[in-house]
């Protein structure tokens, strides 16, 4: 992939997609290759704790549904892995109850995930080197937007978040000193102060008897 060009998106509209996805272990295969550019199951077995055989059989189920590919030719039985470089979306439908159950499932998923690690980092981040402490941030806020501005918030983040995509399966790109680095990013209506009591009943009843409660 050339630097810079933008990463293709791909809308996950198969419950099979997701649900192959949203498992612990290969979610961690898809992060090892990440970090390492291409490698075998043998490798990942070695830093995931896995046997081969078995990291094998989780990358060929990625790999069939487009998350990861075979990175040139195997060289005997050693095959190479890379992760395939594209936006994965998924959750935006809402007429098919198997694919919103999938979503749902892999968005916890990947949410749990995400905050274990922030957590790991908020202990252990007083011992890193000050100047990538000093770079990392969390950050938090409020703001009232219409649905155009929320849209384009959204999308000037997904600009920010997914730049360099060529880093991720070609370690040649990266820059000397550069580390994984994890954002996560959310922005969404609360629906405590949207209106959403005016169209739901069920959902202003709630409200009502939380304040008496």
């Amino acid at each position: 992939m050339e630097p810079d060009r933008p990463v293709p998106a791909h809308e996950l509209n198969d419950p099979r997609e997701i649900r192959a996805m949203a498992h612990p272990l290969r979610l961690r295969l898809i992060e090892e290759l990440a970090a390492l550019g291409t490698a075998t199951a043998t490798d990942l077995a070695e830093r995931v704790g896995e046997s081969p055989a078995n990291c094998s059989w989780h990358l060929r189920l990625l790999a069939r549904y487009g998350f990861v590919e075979e990175a040139g030719p195997a060289e005997g039985r050693r095959r190479p892995w890379r992760v395939v470089p594209r936006t994965n979306r998924w959750g935006r439908r809402d007429d098919n109850v198997e694919l919103m159950t999938a979503a749902d499932v892999a968005t916890g998923v990947i949410l749990e995930q995400e905050l274990t690690a922030l957590r790991d980092w908020i202990v252990w981040r007083r011992s890193e080197d000050p100047r990538w402490r000093d770079a990392a941030a969390m950050l938090q806020s409020l703001s009232w937007l219409s649905v155009e501005e929320l849209a384009e918030v959204n999308a000037a983040i997904w600009a920010v978040v997914a730049r360099h995509p060529e880093r991720i399966s070609d370690p040649a790109t990266r820059p000397p000193g550069a580390r994984l680095v994890r954002m996560v990013a959310w922005a969404f209506p609360d629906r405590r102060y949207s209106g959403a009591a005016e169209h739901d009943p069920e959902f202003a009843a709630k409200q009502e008897g939380e304040r008496n409660a």
